[in-house]
This record gives C-alpha cells, structure tokens and sequence, in this order.
C-alpha cells in the first residue's frame, strides 16, 4: 500500500506536467521574447526544486557518517567489515558488467542515432560540458579527505565513507571506552531521521516545481524529436530492472515483492525529482523495513551511490554509441567492448560531480574520435532521461544492499506480521487477520500479532 506521501508526489507530478505544459502553450510563439520569458518562468519555478535539493544535501553527510558509524560499531570486529567490503564490490562490478552490457546490446539492436530526423551539430561545435579523463593518480588521491569538514562541505559520499570507516572501526577497537561515543552517535541517526521526515514533506511541492520548470521551458516538442531515442533508453532500464528483479529473486527468494513494495516511495522520489541523492534517507527506510540490517544497508547504500549507479552507467553507453551512429562512425565490436570497459572505470567516483555522466561521456567520446558536440543533440531532454536514471540507481542499490545482507546472513525473513483483531466487545462474528500495515476497522479491537510464515 502506496504510503500517502507517494500520492502526494505523483499528485506535485501530474499537475506539474500539465502547469508547464499549458505555460509552454500560452506563451510560446516562437519569438525570442517569449523564449525568454518561458525561461524566466520556468526559473522561478526551480527555486523551489533547488531548495529541496538543498535541504536533501544538507541532511546527506550527517546521515552517512552516522548510520555508517554506528553500523561498522555493531558488526563487532574489522573482518565482518572487510568481508561485507568484498562482497559488495563484487555485486557492484558484476551488476555494472550487466547494465553497460545490456546498454550495449540495445543499442545495436534498436539504432536510435541512425536516421535521425535532427540537424547534426557541426563537429567543432562545443557541448558546454567540461571534459574529464580517467586519471588513476587523481582518482586515488581523491579517495582520502583533506578533511572531513570540506568533505562534508562538498558532500563527497566516498570521502565521507572512507573517514567513516576509520572511525568505526577505531570505535570498534577501542570497545568499551568508546560505548558513550556509539550512544552519542546512534542519537545523531535519531535525529537526522526525523530531520529527514521534516523534509520530505516538501517533497511534492518540489516535484511540481521540477517537472513544471522543464516543461514549461522546453515544451513536449523536445520529447517529440527524439522520442526513439528516449524510449530505446527507458527499454533499456525496463530490460535492467527486470535483470535485477528476476536475479534478486534467485538469490533472496520470493520476499522479493516486498523489497519491490517498499522503495516505491525512494524510487518515485528519485525520478520526480530527477536525483537519487533525494532519495537516500527514503531507500535507508525501506531497506530497514524489509530485513536488511542497518549494519549492511548504512555501509553498502552510501558505497553503492559512488560504485554501483546502474543507470547512469547504461546511460552512457547510449548516449555514446547514440552520437557515433548519429554521426554515421562505425564503431567495430572491440571497440565497443573497450568503450564499455573504459566507462566502467571513468564512471566509479562521480557522485556527487554536476551532470557527471555527460562529463564522463564527453571524455569518452575523445578517446574514440567521436565529436564531442554531438552532446548537445541529447543536452535538451537529458534531464527527463535523468529521471529514469535516477530511478534505476535507487533499484539497483536497494537490491545490492539486499543481496549482501542475504549473503551475510542478516536478512530478516519475517513477512510484515498480521494482526488478528476480533469484532468489538460484542463478540459478533469470529476473528479474522488482516496486515499490519493496514488500519483495523472500526468496530474492531486488536488483540495480538503473529508472524506469517517465513519466505
């Protein structure tokens, strides 16, 4: 059962489809002046988003450090530790194997850049988009914070895991001493959690604001013209989500629709909002309801958010292979592999960098004497692609952290337990269970619980 804040978020979303969408008609005529003002507009409108980005980021780096300390404190020693790292590694590169995998195939399969009814941008032409290459000597060095402050600061998620780790496990050796500093910090999750339900109430305003902005300003011609392309890609994500699903179902079982119900909210956070860091407290949530012990989930999420961005990784693939077939390039299938297996590295790391995955694919795409202005044939509806992205990393680290809790042995195998209630004090009727999640009518009287049977 949908939770009533994601009625309200897909409320803020339709509405604000149809506000930009009537704005973008009223106003547009075609003319710069009325190009302008649709800008202006939709500018308005993103203040609201950017507040509520803020405000997410501003309850990101207390969360993680937190829930991360406590979680390494409760694992008991630095070999659990050491044993939950390698294991969610070992998903994160076999789950982004898969995505770019998949990326690739599709591509092929569907050519979404072949006859494309658009201008193409003149090679010389520039994207707007600072290009980045892989570079192991700062990738590594980047690694470690300066300081946690500026870590903090900056909401460098990886940064922040690393002096997190060095604190827990230094919490866990000191043990006894330290056990007024675990209570200190199990109470800083307290309230970072219930910072995070202050927040999220604003989430549907945000999300009318985001998707009013865009439409409002770019209108649904854009989606129009490159309607195969977008919709090659959210195949492409339907294919992934289904791979995860379906191997999650293999490996947890069953439960696996309850992990589904679950982070409906995260996910359609994440895409209304078009940031998977929006959904991040969301996503701790529900994997805490569905099994996953915080130990696990507040170490592999916030690693998954810098290692395992599934679908920002099959949007590169894409993206890329979309401007080489639009360009008419030819790409051989080695090359193709060594593309895929160069955005598997480049993209490691890049949370939290502004528009990361056109970064990243700007720098790809010189490596393959691929013009880098063909950036801008996807610039106008990359943020509806985002959504979808977003989305998709929310999935994918949901079941990763899922999948290393199983394999750790921690999962809870509890289904929601049912509450057997009777009719009121009248006794009409016999007693009947229904799930705890939903509210016990009235007339009736709650008289215990029991839990169903394990998956």
């Amino acid at each position: 059962m949908a939770t009533r804040l994601t009625y309200w978020i897909l409320i803020g979303l339709v509405l604000g489809l149809a506000v930009g969408w009537g704005l973008h008609v009223a106003i547009d005529d075609g003319s710069a002046t009325a190009t302008a003002r649709l800008t202006e507009i939709a500018g308005y409108f993103s203040i609201l988003t950017t507040l509520f980005l803020r405000l997410i980021k501003m309850i990101i780096a207390p969360l993680v450090f937190s829930t991360l300390v406590v979680g390494i404190a409760h694992m008991g020693d630095t070999a659990a530790l050491g044993r939950v790292g390698l294991k969610s590694l070992g998903w994160f590169v076999c789950a982004s194997l898969l995505s770019l995998t998949l990326g690739l195939i599709l591509v092929n399969l569907l050519q979404p850049g072949v006859g494309l009814a658009l201008p193409i941008p003149p090679a010389t032409a520039a994207s707007g988009v600072e290009r980045t290459a892989f570079n192991l000597k700062d990738f590594v060095s980047h690694i470690v914070p300066a300081s946690m402050i500026e870590a903090m600061a900056t909401n460098e998620i990886l940064q922040i895991v690393v002096f997190s780790v060095f604190v827990g496990v230094a919490i866990t050796a000191v043990g006894e001493k330290a056990a007024p500093l675990v209570r200190a910090v199990e109470a800083l999750v307290a309230v970072m959690l219930q910072i995070t339900n202050y927040v999220m109430r604003f989430a549907p305003i945000a999300v009318f604001a985001a998707v009013a902005s865009t439409l409002a300003e770019r209108g649904p011609g854009v989606l129009g013209d490159l309607a195969w392309f977008m919709g090659s890609f959210y195949l492409g994500l339907a294919v992934l989500w289904l791979s995860l699903i379906g191997i999650a179902f293999v490996l947890i079982g069953p439960r696996t629709r309850l992990l589904v119900r679950y982070v409906r909210d995260p996910l359609i956070l994440a895409f209304s909002t078009a940031s998977s860091e929006a959904a991040y407290p969301r996503t701790l949530e529900a994997l805490d309801k569905f099994g996953v012990p915080p130990r696990i989930a507040s170490f592999v999420l916030p690693l998954g958010y810098s290692f395992n961005l599934d679908g920002s990784m099959m949007y590169m693939t894409f993206a890329s292979l979309f401007i080489a077939q639009a360009y008419g390039i030819p790409l051989s299938l080695g090359e193709q592999i060594t593309m895929l297996l160069v955005l598997m590295v480049t993209s490691k790391g890049i949370a939290g960098v502004p528009r990361a995955s056109l970064v990243v694919i700007a720098g790809t795409l010189s490596l393959f004497k691929i013009p880098e202005a063909g950036l801008l044939l996807i610039l106008a509806v990359d943020h509806f692609l985002d959504m979808g992205r977003s989305a998709t990393n929310v999935v994918g680290n949901a079941i990763a952290a899922s999948v290393v809790a199983k394999w750790e042995g921690g999962l809870d195998l509890r289904e929601p337990p049912e509450v057997v209630v009777a009719t009121a004090p009248s006794g009409d009727g016999p007693a009947v269970a229904v799930d705890s999640f939903d509210a016990i009518a009235p007339g009736q009287t709650e008289v215990g619980t029991r839990p169903t049977d394990q998956a």
